[in-house]
């Protein structure tokens, strides 16, 4: 149940995040459309589209929502770099993972912007839609998306006139998803996120320019890779495992799911050091493994991983590291759920930035809420003291309040309140 007190302290925390970007929007009028956008995205609004959002917030028409997201003058990458440094200041911690995976949104048409008919791991299958590629942060404290790209087939970046009619500037290439991966790491590593891995699936571990970019850079990593994956060592990783001994394996949880901690067989070995990349002077500082996660109940079921990471690294450390890599998912789904991160209806190339930036922002709130609530939770617990008995505030002190089989007055119950 949501107290009174509760709800004005949602509403002073989410003023005080108005606050720190107010200032990106350069007239009063838009920064109330946007505080307007931003608290309809976090109301149980059935869909949240501009219709929807505008008779959420009292309006009579969406053309101030809709101009917010189309016309007005203002930068989403803006936003974006101020959510990574609300992000670093509620949920940092020094060893932060940085996560990258994209996900698709089901479009009808052939004018939002980059929409075509191409493979969604969202839906599973080749459909009609667009594809982000994002970055999340997750620490123990909580996950959030912390940037977000656009991917624009070769079928738009090829036709400048298709391009000019969706508002997609001029200088927007034609890029993979693994250079605008690449792209996000960077900013990532620049901004005030305390990163110490990045972690993503085969899709962007298998390529070797973004396993380079992360050891130039001083990442650790743990990324997924096919079984047909090569490197420092090995031809084939599935070969390198295949003749592990039954000793090999070891039980271990890559972190806790919905029905409880997620336990696999690990196995793990050291590769060659590559002298470019893993030594300083005369010294090696940082070491390459090769891991595999085989299923319990299905041992023909096994993933593979190259890690990258300091010589003191754990193999726990790492299997954590690339358990890390479902909170994305779990992001993906709370922002759509909970945030309306796919239900926008605009088709235009800044359009998608501005409605999936403030979307990502309306997230965050909701992730560094959350992790307040535990900590207020955890917070209780430690003032527990034995049998049932309870540190409560009196005045500027405290005071242990043990129950006992008494019934106390109305006047003792006020007092420790």
């Amino acid at each position: 149940m949501i107290t009174e007190y509760a709800a004005a302290q949602w509403d002073l925390e989410l003023d005080d995040l108005f606050l720190t970007i107010g200032h990106r929007f350069g007239r009063v009028e838009l920064r109330r459309r946007m505080r307007d956008y931003v608290r309809g995205l976090l109301a149980p609004v059935a869909r949240k589209n501009s219709w929807q959002l505008a008779e959420q917030a009292g309006h009579r028409t969406p053309d101030g929502l809709q101009h917010l997201l189309a016309g007005s003058r203002w930068e989403p990458d803006d936003i974006r770099d101020d959510l990574q440094e609300y992000v670093a200041d509620k949920l940092g911690e020094a060893d932060g993972v940085l996560i990258i995976d994209d996900t698709g949104f089901i479009k009808k048409g052939a004018t939002s912007a980059g929409v075509q008919r191409q493979y969604s791991g969202t839906a599973g299958r080749t459909e009609n839609c667009q594809i982000g590629v994002f970055a999340a942060y997750a620490t123990t404290l909580g996950r959030a998306l912390v940037d977000r790209e656009l991917y624009l087939p070769k079928s738009w970046t090829e036709d400048r006139e298709r391009c000019r009619t969706a508002r997609v500037p001029d200088e927007r290439e034609f890029a993979t998803k693994g250079e605008l991966a690449r792209r996000m790491v960077l900013r990532a590593l620049a901004s005030p996120l305390p990163i110490a891995w990045v972690t993503a699936d085969s899709a962007y571990g298998q390529d070797n320019r973004f396993r380079r970019m992360l050891e130039q850079s001083g990442a650790g990593y743990v990324l997924a890779v096919p079984k047909s994956q090569f490197s420092v060592g090995c031809s084939r990783i599935e070969a390198l495992f295949a003749q592990a001994p039954d000793e090999a394996w070891e039980k271990i949880s890559c972190g806790d799911g919905a029905k409880g901690p997620r336990v696999y067989h690990w196995a793990a070995v050291r590769l060659p050091a590559v002298a470019e990349f893993d030594y300083q002077g005369e010294a090696p500082h940082r070491m390459r493994w090769a891991l595999a996660r085989r299923s319990i109940s299905k041992p023909d079921e096994i993933a593979y991983y190259l890690a990258y990471g300091p010589l003191h690294v754990t193999v726990q450390e790492l299997v954590r590291v690339a358990g890390a890599r479902w909170a994305i998912e779990e992001c993906f789904q709370a922002a759509k759920n909970e945030c309306g991160l796919d239900e926008y209806e605009v088709r235009r190339y800044v359009g998608w930035y501005r409605h999936i930036t403030l979307a990502m922002l309306a997230h965050a709130f909701l992730a560094t809420t959350a992790h307040q609530a535990r900590e207020k939770g955890a917070e209780q617990v430690r003032r527990q003291g034995p049998s049932g008995s309870q540190w409560r505030r009196f005045g500027d002190s405290w005071q242990l309040v043990v129950p006992g089989p008494r019934t106390c007055t109305d006047t003792e119950a006020d007092a420790t309140r």
